[in-house]
């Protein structure tokens, strides 16, 4: 809860005027206690897990394969309305039975860490600087739990509920045993522990990790999706393999970028697999070249993307 009675009160404690974002925050939580604010994760959790993957899951049960097949990962495996609402109820009621209950308790340790509620709020450059500091430390600390998870009772007792889905969808992308998701919860929380921030960069940053999950879980690949642009990004495509191996996967344990993998080895089946699909693509190329009067073979190729 802000400690200011008025604006006023709050612009004379800052020394300045407050800004647009400032003002709306000081309407929004002069009232509300910070308890409440905190609390505001499981509301925003649930909208994103709710309404994130929805597009997706309409283009799948709606548009025919013909459209859908060149960007599904794996596309001979289509879900029925039923299956996509049974992932979501059987997940949402994990999601508020650990998460939500955990939030109920939690508070004391992240006000213990530091988390702010108050005036001023972050720049854009201090949010962004500690956003990439809090997906780097998840990164990298998740890439371990991942693998631990993936040892033989770790992943009979915890894991394989995760790997039902070996085609993934965005609703299963926290498809887990409760175990595991409160597990997985250890690294989110370790980046805004060691750099404390404000609860709104706070809540912003599980908003974009659950986004990136929806996103890594999709099932497509699409050539004009803008994380594509994020330097050493895995996307969609790089976890998806994960999930086609399943149990005896030892490739692609990282959970947003790629270089854990490259750094400790785990990628070269997946790397493997690419070879030969490139190594595939390249034959059949050369095998269709005949075909045409051109015999520029990328012409070729590109002429047989199209039919």
């Amino acid at each position: 809860m802000i400690p200011y009675a008025s604006a006023a009160e709050a612009e004379a404690a800052l020394g300045r005027a407050m800004s647009w974002w400032e003002s709306a925050w000081f309407r929004y939580s002069a009232s509300t206690p910070d308890y409440c604010l905190y609390c505001h994760n499981v509301v925003l959790l649930m909208v994103v897990y709710t309404l994130a993957p929805l597009p997706l899951a309409l283009l799948e049960l709606c548009c025919c394969a013909k459209l859908t097949s060149p960007y599904k990962l794996q596309p001979r495996v289509r879900l029925s309305a039923a299956e996509f609402l049974r992932c979501y109820r059987k997940t949402a009621r994990v999601l508020l039975l650990t998460v939500g209950a955990l939030q109920l308790v939690s508070y004391p340790a992240v006000r213990a860490v530091g988390i702010r509620t108050g005036l001023p709020l972050p720049s854009v450059g201090e949010a962004a600087a500690q956003l990439l500091v809090y997906f780097l430390v998840e990164d990298y600390l998740n890439y371990w739990l991942h693998r631990l998870l993936h040892t033989g009772w770790c992943y009979d007792a915890i894991h394989r509920v995760h790997h039902e889905y070996a085609a993934p969808i965005g609703y299963a992308a926290p498809h887990a045993h409760w175990a595991e998701v409160l597990l997985l919860g250890l690294p989110a929380f370790a980046g805004p522990a060691l750099v404390p921030c404000h609860i709104t960069t706070f809540c912003l940053w599980f908003v974009l990790r659950h986004l990136e999950a929806v996103d890594t879980h999709s099932g497509f690949a699409f050539p004009f999706n803008p994380t594509a642009l994020i330097p050493f990004y895995g996307g969609a495509e790089y976890h998806d393999y994960h999930h086609y191996v399943g149990r005896h996967s030892q490739s692609n344990f990282a959970s947003v970028f790629t270089f854990c993998d490259y750094i400790y080895g785990t990628d070269k089946g997946y790397r493997y697999h690419k070879a030969n699909l490139e190594a595939a693509a390249s034959k059949q190329m050369k095998e269709m070249a005949p075909l045409y009067d051109d015999h520029d073979t990328t012409a070729a190729f590109n002429g047989w993307k199209q039919d």
